[in-house]
């Protein structure tokens, strides 16, 4: 591990990482750090916060041959036989049990469960007003740019958490 690349074994592959000042560290103390951080201070690098042996999930995508990481976070143990994907789009369809994404020129169904997260601004005010629960049609629109980390199981990709990242609203 150095400050631009982590290496990750997966199964028994090793994956090779490239960071950078986009790639978003989902550690407590990280994000303490950053918010430390003053002007003109050298920046909280990736291995101020990981160790090698540590176990860790990367959620990445494929850029110019590389493998970009968008966000490593700290994991109870090592990962399963079946790993989380990562599926970056435009939604072109949405429903409160399925999601449709253009991602690389291709149509991706996601099947959305109750155990489905969606990260949006104002998601946690609103689904309070309405009493604990919420229709994912209130966050996630036709035309939002979102990510959304998946398992796939008997041919079918449950979508685990949807991160809009730009609202087309």
């Amino acid at each position: 591990m150095t400050t631009s690349t982590m290496n990750v074994r997966v199964g028994t592959q090793d994956m090779a990482f490239f960071i950078d000042s986009d790639t978003h560290l989902e550690v407590r103390r990280a994000a303490r750090d950053v918010q430390a951080a003053q002007p003109g201070a050298p920046k909280p690098r990736v291995n101020d916060f990981f160790e090698v042996g540590n176990p860790v999930m990367v959620r990445y995508r494929e850029e110019k041959g590389r493998n970009h990481a968008l966000n490593i976070e700290r994991v109870g143990s090592a990962g399963s036989e079946n790993p989380t994907k990562l599926a970056e789009g435009k939604v072109t369809s949405v429903s409160a049990s399925r999601l449709v994404l253009a991602a690389d020129g291709q149509d991706m169904t996601f099947a959305i469960t109750g155990d489905t997260d969606v990260l949006v601004k104002g998601a946690t005010k609103a689904t309070k007003a309405a009493g604990g629960s919420t229709p994912l049609t209130t966050f996630i629109h036709t035309g939002d740019m979102v990510s959304v980390s998946y398992k796939e199981a008997a041919g079918a990709m449950t979508a685990s958490e949807i991160r809009v990242r730009v609202s087309s609203k």
